[in-house]
């Protein structure tokens, strides 16, 4: 009996002290492990080192999580992702533009946000409305810290010594045209030697045309479900192609590869006017060692309709990460897209706050560089890009026809539409 009893003692130490194990385990797996999580963007300076300056402060508040970060060249960008989410290397989570996203959710690189991390219906309360652009069959995969608009960076010195008021930029693309032309010097040989408006394809050119031209002449550019390419729906549309092209073709008052870029050109002081984004302000304020001013964009008539692109880069979270990992990665999520974040972000990216409740801040409203951009938002749209890549290239491809080769625009601009539509037909066709 005794022997008996001696037994059951035992057994009842060895399930009690498994038990322990087993809670010390749990603890262990929970809130006192360290986990990693790694963070993948584009070299873009002023983001790069925004992000270092977050992760430190991140990890300060939340010790037992390290974020790893990496970046890379632009161009190299989505090669990179493509590469290591086939290998099951990818990071946990990625920044990436709203344009790539159809792309990214078809290739199952994302997952979407959780519901009990932030609802749909939470996102659109959280959010300025332009956001909703990122919408993939009612759920959204990513989420933003800022967006961007574009505005009309003018020279005022330029502008003084071309005999022009330096503090009043044109209101339209007329005065637009006028100006540059003034401000255009071309050594005897033609060759350009000042800009007065750097015209582009591959910078914001492309969004000016499709997202401002176009509805300024009274043209939807795409129909409600993104299907449609409408841009021929109207002889208006072939009116605003033209009068864009006809800014380098006839008017001649800027190139596309002066310099090597817009921007570039305008913080050499050597273009009188750019049409560029809130977030190259602080490579601009770095870089331009002259006086110059930020306006609204164009319209085509005083009084007339205004528009302007909307844009964002934004944070999704990888397909399969789970447990810790996921916790950890929507903890992070969250730290980046706080309110606090996001006026540091303003600070020192340039990009502006994408929640709904900085809509009425004076402070970013008045502000005489950021005022403007602010003003756009009001009347921006962010184009449903299926493939923004391809989009560009055909784009860029179909002007170089006229340019360089000298092919009429009316053909040239039918076909540039057919070639719009084929790349949304396959995207479409293919869901």
């Amino acid at each position: 009996m005794k022997r008996r009893l001696f037994s059951m003692v035992v057994v009842f130490m060895i399930i009690a002290l498994l038990a322990l194990t087993g809670c010390s385990n749990t603890k262990s797996a929970g809130n006192d492990s360290d986990v990693t999580i790694t963070y993948w963007q584009y070299t873009f300076p002023a983001k790069v080192t925004e992000i270092k300056s977050l992760i430190k402060k991140f990890e300060a508040e939340n010790p037992h999580i390290k974020v790893v970060a990496q970046d890379f060249p632009y161009d190299q960008y989505n090669q990179k992702v493509s590469a290591a989410m086939h290998a099951g290397k990818g990071p946990d989570i990625l920044n990436l533009y709203y344009g790539w996203l159809p792309q990214y959710v078809k290739q199952g690189y994302l997952q979407p946000i959780p519901q009990d991390f932030m609802s749909t219906a939470d996102i659109e309360k959280k959010y300025i409305p332009m956001i909703q652009a990122s919408k993939i069959d009612d759920q959204y995969y990513t989420l933003p810290i800022a967006v961007r608009s574009l505005a009309l960076f003018w020279n005022k010195e330029l502008f003084k010594k071309a005999g022009l008021d330096p503090d009043t930029p044109p209101k339209t693309w007329d005065e637009l045209i006028a100006y540059a032309k003034k401000l255009t010097i071309r050594k005897d040989n033609g060759k350009l030697e000042q800009e007065g408006f750097a015209w582009d394809v591959n910078g914001q050119g492309y969004h000016a045309f499709e997202e401002v031209l176009l509805r300024q002449w009274g043209i939807e550019p795409f129909s409600e479900d993104g299907k449609e390419v409408q841009w021929n729906s109207d002889p208006a549309g072939l009116d605003a192609f033209t009068y864009w092209i006809n800014m380098n073709k006839k008017d001649k008052i800027g190139e596309p590869n002066f310099l090597t870029d817009y921007n570039t050109a305008f913080k050499a002081g050597k273009a009188g006017m750019i049409i560029d984004g809130s977030f190259d302000i602080a490579a601009i304020k770095e870089a331009a060692k002259f006086n110059w001013g930020v306006a609204t964009l164009p319209v085509k008539a005083e009084g007339g309709l205004e528009a302007n692109f909307g844009s964002f880069w934004t944070n999704g979270i990888a397909k399969g990460v789970k447990g810790e990992r996921l916790k950890a990665a929507e903890k992070f999520l969250d730290f980046l897209t706080s309110e606090e974040t996001q006026t540091d972000w303003l600070k020192n990216v340039g990009e502006l706050p994408a929640s709904a409740s900085f809509a009425n801040d004076d402070s970013i409203n008045n502000d005489p560089i950021y005022g403007p951009f602010v003003q756009g938002l009001q009347h921006a749209h962010a184009t449903f890009f299926v493939d923004e890549a391809k989009e560009r290239d055909s784009m860029s491809a179909q002007i170089d026809k006229i340019l360089l080769n000298n092919e009429p625009i009316d053909k040239t601009f039918e076909s540039l539409v057919k070639e719009q539509q084929q790349i949304r037909d396959d995207y479409f066709n293919n869901q």
